[in-house]
This record gives C-alpha cells, structure tokens and sequence, in this order.
C-alpha cells in the first residue's frame, strides 16, 4: 500500500506549486474582468503584466562618486584606496506600474472623474503614511491595507461603478503618495536601482489595483 501511495502524494507536491500558481493568475484575470474587460482582453492585458515585469524602462540616472581615502601604513609609508565610480538609476517596471496606470487612465473614460479623483486623493494621504524606504532595496509598504482601503473607497464613492473607482484610486494613489512623493528618498537607499514597481505583479501598485478592484465586485 505504501509503495502504491508514495507516488501519488509524491506527485501532488509537484503540482501544488502550479496549482497555486494558476490560482492565482486565475484569481487576477477575474478581478480584470471585475472591470468590465472581456476574458480575451483579460487573458491578453494578464499576459502582458507577466512578460512586462522582466522589463524597467530607465528614466533617470545618476553618477556617483565615492572619493578614494588615504591610510597611514607606517611613519613614511600610505596606502591609497582609488575612488569609485558608479550609477544609480530610477527606471519604471512596465508590467508592475506603465501597464496598471494605462488601465486605470482608461477606466476613467468609464468611472466617474470626482470620486475617482477623490478617492485617488485620500490613496496618496495613506499611501504616504504607509510607505517606508528599506536601504538596499527601495520604498515599501504594507499590502494588504491600501487594497482595502481602495476597497472600501470604492464601494462608498462609486456606487455602481466600485470596482473602476477602486482600481484608479488605487493604483494612481499609491503611485503618488508611495512612489513619486518618494523620490527624493533615492539617494538615501542606497540601492544602485531603484525600479517603480519593479516587482512587477507582486508589487504594491499592482496588487493594490488587483485586489482593489476584485473585492467591489464580490
């Protein structure tokens, strides 16, 4: 029996990983659908996330200078440490930020222009006071508050239209308040790239559209 059982199990713990997986690309295409997109348009805009993730278009850069330092290695004797020269660089992840924000420029065309405007508003008051820059990688932020917070903004101004209302507030609101009013924080990180977005479909800007959109839905 037990040799009969091993690769059964054995093969559920290959799977789970996909399983999960396509969980949850199931779970974003639907909450595009939430939207008011067509399954094709869905499955299409879900493609182009995932391949737009590996991409970061750079819009800024930096040189940077570390001066080289002089070291007394005995009464007549130095040692001199050449200065470095390297780059910093702000660059925008297609998939994790250009692509959201697009959508959410389109859903205006559909959502109404004041509560998304104010519901935007009150995304970047939270998302400034949710966001904390870690050295080394960039500026970060709590996930699962700002998705409810658009959520709830959502429901409250859209009426009928929650879920592009929730989306645009989202998404443009935690561009402003955790990222653009964020910038002057770059040269404190101490990362050579700083990438808006640049986790693609597990950063703040897209899960927080994500989820802002498919739970108005609900």
């Amino acid at each position: 029996m037990s040799m009969f059982f091993f690769p059964f199990w054995f093969l559920l713990l290959l799977l789970a990983p996909l399983w999960l997986m396509l969980i949850y690309f199931n779970l974003i295409a639907t909450s595009f659908a939430a939207l008011g997109l067509s399954p094709e348009a869905a499955f299409w805009l879900l493609v182009a996330v995932v391949l737009g993730s590996a991409v970061n278009i750079p819009i800024w850069r930096e040189r940077v200078v570390q001066p080289g330092r002089a070291r007394r290695l005995g009464f007549l004797l130095f040692y001199s440490e050449p200065p470095v020269v390297s780059e910093r660089v702000l660059a925008v992840n297609l998939g994790g930020a250009v692509i959201p924000v697009l959508l959410a420029l389109y859903l205006l065309q559909r959502a109404p222009l004041g509560p998304s405007l104010a519901g935007a508003a009150v995304m970047t008051v939270l998302a400034k006071a949710l966001a904390r820059p870690i050295y080394g990688r960039g500026i970060a932020m709590p996930l699962l508050l700002p998705p409810l917070a658009a959520a709830v903004l959502g429901i409250m101004l859209g009426g009928q239209n929650a879920a592009p209302v929730a989306y645009v507030s989202g998404v443009l609101g935690t561009l402003v308040g955790a990222d653009l009013l964020n910038l002057g924080r770059i040269r404190t990180l101490g990362a050579q790239v700083v990438s808006i977005g640049g986790a693609g479909v597990r950063d703040g800007i897209f899960l927080v559209g994500m989820v802002a959109a498919l739970i108005p839905a609900l």
